[in-house]
């Protein structure tokens, strides 16, 4: 049984429901937005009521916060990936997730969800990254956040332009945003010592 982070124990039929809930939104959400998604919608298109949706959700955005937690358990950290030791893959597998997986592209995709993935991306790593930054470098706190949310918007934006241009190259283009990336941080890095 999985933990509900409340302390108590999720059942399969727990587990099911919550599924379909966070399927549903997804679903609707690329026919319409996020914005535009009712928790009616919701419950009549997954056959059930209210009070069932209610149970295991606040509210949409819950459920939006809740994907967006299972999306990113199965991903590592942007520090792992920025300088990592073959120097092959700066890239997030977070947006290699969402390119290789159509459930999860309306994430990218949906504007009004923008500022609440770049949240959750921001509160899962950027603690790590600026401090990793600030020990390896002259840079000050100030400037490492500013590198950091600047990578951030940069590379959601280059990632949302290849999947609505459906980008045939997209591992070439990542190569080259992440060689772009790396010769830019290695800039301000200090060289190691002996």
């Amino acid at each position: 049984m999985e933990n509900t982070g409340t302390g108590r124990k999720m059942d399969r039929r727990t587990r099911y429901t919550r599924q379909i809930i966070r399927d549903t939104l997804l679903e609707l959400m690329g026919e319409k937005g996020f914005n535009h998604v009712t928790v009616t919608e919701v419950c009549r298109r997954a056959e059930l009521n209210r009070g069932t949706f209610y149970l295991h959700y606040l509210d949409l955005n819950d459920v939006l916060d809740d994907i967006l937690t299972e999306l990113m358990s199965e991903t590592t950290c942007a520090l792992d990936h920025v300088l990592c030791p073959n120097r092959q893959c700066t890239t997030y597998p977070f947006c290699d997730k969402i390119r290789s997986n159509d459930r999860y592209r309306v994430l990218f995709l949906d504007e009004t969800v923008t500022e609440t993935l770049l949240g959750k991306l921001s509160d899962t790593c950027k603690e790590m990254y600026v401090t990793y930054l600030m020990s390896h470098s002259l840079l000050t706190f100030q400037e490492a956040e500013a590198i950091f949310t600047f990578q951030m918007n940069g590379c959601l934006a280059i990632n949302r332009l290849m999947l609505r241009n459906h980008c045939a190259d997209w591992k070439t283009i990542q190569r080259t945003i992440d060689d772009f990336i790396r010769a830019g941080l290695e800039h301000y890095l200090l060289p190691d010592r002996p």
